[in-house]
């Protein structure tokens, strides 16, 4: 191969390099975009003219998508809730509902991490949310720290493969799915990782009881009237949000941009309800969405232009080409897919590793085999996106660049070190790989619901 042919390889090399740069992600993928494309001109595999075919592309993408419109609306629909003391109430309705159950304030902590994802997609405001209720509180009923850490940043980072999750939204683009599809196939794998916490913190606490000593008695109501005026107060409302959200995209009532229009009108209203929607609440959701929003969008643009440059200069039929000479089969690839991803997740955000990894491999996807373990090849690209979304958990937890660690960190109480959070993660990787080892196992996991709900 000539230096030309190689191009796409120094390209991705360059990319993996410069990631650690420092410097933000939208720039470095943008930038050498636009560099390798000049370098292209040079060695005469690049026109000038094909620079504004990334801006079509942009347009044709970005622009005039109506799936990706639907990310704004979730997003400011979990901020908003975030902001009005649903998540807050919701928590002390979970625990006064498990407080003679072993470890019932952990099991609360995710419960609501599971009630919390179904509403919002963001980790960083879930984790930072969930530190500031619960972590402190746990603190002063002597729990075990590395449990309690642990427990805080497993149910936090659920928002991202259970629906409405803007991963997916964004995965369901690239590859040209449907969402409904996406959000039908992540609600059982979502559930099970969110069963395997559930069962490993009971199971963890009953055999030791001294990690998470019990709640009081008296935190409760005094009677059961003011119980279960607390339970229409507090747990009723995040759960019908979720189910007119959710609901209507699975009944086929409203495509996910009309759901999510309607969870973000859900959040103003559950705001005003509890009183807490004033212009300080609304300017600082507004400025704090438009924040995320902007740097998700601000990376998709730099991944579109890195995308368009490096598959002008071959890099398909390069991956291709490397692809066909390793002989690795369906399985091998999916492997190989596997421990990258994961590989990767010790160092990049989802967001990077889906928009930089998804479309290298979505072409040989297409063309995977996997007999009669997934049997009907239309469903084969959503579940390879679901294992995909599931292994994406763990970049969040996985060091030295697990954000949900460090957006822990940066708001636990002082005693809480980063040694103890550190330790406190790994029983929960351990169950997310457990969780991938079964949906590869048992696809059905991921493909039973959109086959039933969808036929």
């Amino acid at each position: 191969m000539t230096f030309v042919d190689l191009l796409p390889l120094v390209m991705f090399s360059s990319l993996a390099v410069l990631l650690f740069s420092g410097y933000p992600v939208a720039w470095v993928l943008g930038g050498l975009g636009i560099a390798f494309g000049v370098i292209g001109m040079y060695f005469g595999v690049f026109s000038f003219i094909e620079y504004f075919n990334i801006v079509s592309r942009l347009w044709g993408t970005a622009a005039e998508s109506l799936i990706l419109v639907a990310v704004p609306m979730f997003i400011f629909m979990g901020t908003m809730l975030e902001r009005s003391g649903v998540a807050n109430d919701l928590l002390h309705c979970l625990q006064v509902l498990l407080r003679r159950t072993p470890g019932g304030l952990a099991l609360s902590v995710t419960i609501m991490g599971t009630i919390m994802a179904a509403t919002t997609g963001i980790i960083g405001a879930s984790v930072v949310m969930m530190t500031l209720l619960a972590l402190p509180v746990m603190l002063d009923r002597g729990y075990h720290v590395p449990l309690a850490t642990g427990t805080i940043a497993a149910s936090g980072t659920l928002g991202i493969l259970i629906p409405p999750s803007i991963m997916l939204v964004i995965m369901a683009d690239l590859l040209s799915i449907s969402v409904g599809t996406l959000f039908l196939a992540a609600v059982l794998p979502g559930l099970t990782l969110a069963g395997l916490y559930l069962v490993y913190i009971y199971t963890r606490t009953s055999i030791n009881p001294s990690l998470a000593p019990p709640l009081p008695d008296d935190i409760g109501p005094a009677n059961r009237a003011e119980l279960w005026t607390m339970v229409l107060r507090s747990f009723v409302p995040p759960i019908l949000l979720i189910v007119f959200v959710l609901g209507s995209i699975f009944a086929g009532w409203a495509t996910p941009t009309e759901a999510a229009g309607v969870g973000a009108l859900g959040a103003l209203l559950l705001a005003i309800a509890n009183r807490k929607l004033n212009w300080r609440v609304l300017k600082d959701v507004s400025e704090r969405s438009a924040l995320t929003i902007g740097m998700i969008f601000g990376i998709f643009i730099g991944a579109t232009a890195f995308s368009y440059v490096y598959r002008s200069l071959g890099g398909d039929d390069l991956v291709h080409h490397y692809v066909t000479q390793a002989a690795l089969g369906s399985w091998g690839l999916l492997i190989m897919m596997m421990v990258l991803v994961f590989l990767l997740g010790f160092f990049f955000d989802w967001i990077e590793i889906t928009l930089i990894v998804l479309p290298l491999f979505a072409p040989i996807m297409r063309t995977m085999d996997f007999g009669n373990h997934v049997p009907e090849a239309t469903t084969i690209i959503p579940w390879i996106a679901i294992l995909l979304a599931v292994n994406l958990q763990t970049s969040f937890l996985t060091p030295p660049f697990g954000f949900a660690l460090f957006y822990m960190k940066g708001v636990a109480p002082e005693g809480v070190k980063i040694q103890q959070i550190y330790v406190g993660i790994i029983p929960f990787v351990i169950l997310q790989v457990i969780g991938l080892m079964a949906v590869i196992g048992f696809p059905e996991l991921a493909l039973w619901l959109p086959e039933s709900m969808l036929d």
